[in-house]
């Protein structure tokens, strides 16, 4: 295996953990879960907001899940190129964290709709750790390839 593709392993990997806390327990709050966000416990006060919820869940599960397969395509069939441009993609599509998400849940954290207290800031770190791997990754592989 080349450096590339243990990249895209180990986010692989990482986000098949992330799929079954989605789909079998998404109120936890490891991982993925939701249940960082107290409007999940108070949606179960009403059955049809609770169960649009569980669908936006498990279809981000589905998301994510479509991301691990086509990994594994790359890993078992892409060459070089596509395994370089599937490391960069990754970055790029990561990266977009910080456009939309990162400011609504570091919004709600500061109103207090966040638990644990702060927890964007420990989510932004994990984000920005797998972007870094990338990028090591990557420049690794040029370094190596090219």
């Amino acid at each position: 295996m080349n450096i590339l593709q243990i990249g895209i392993l180990i986010f692989a990997i990482i986000e098949v953990g992330n799929v079954m806390m989605l789909y079998f327990m998404p109120g936890s709050r490891m991982g993925n879960g939701v249940g960082v966000f107290n409007a999940w416990e108070a949606s179960k006060k009403d059955e049809n907001i609770h169960e649009l919820m569980k669908y936006l869940v498990y279809w981000v599960a589905g998301a994510k899940l479509i991301f691990i397969m086509m990994g594994i395509v790359v890993i078992v069939w892409g060459d070089i190129w596509v395994q370089l441009f599937t490391v960069v993609a990754l970055i790029i599509s990561i990266a977009s964290f910080f456009w939309r998400l990162f400011p609504m849940i570091r919004r709600l954290d500061k109103k207090g709709e966040i638990t644990p207290k702060g927890y964007n800031k420990t989510l932004a770190l994990m984000i920005a750790a797998f972007i870094i791997g990338f990028l090591a990754v990557l420049i690794v592989a040029l370094i190596q390839y090219f």
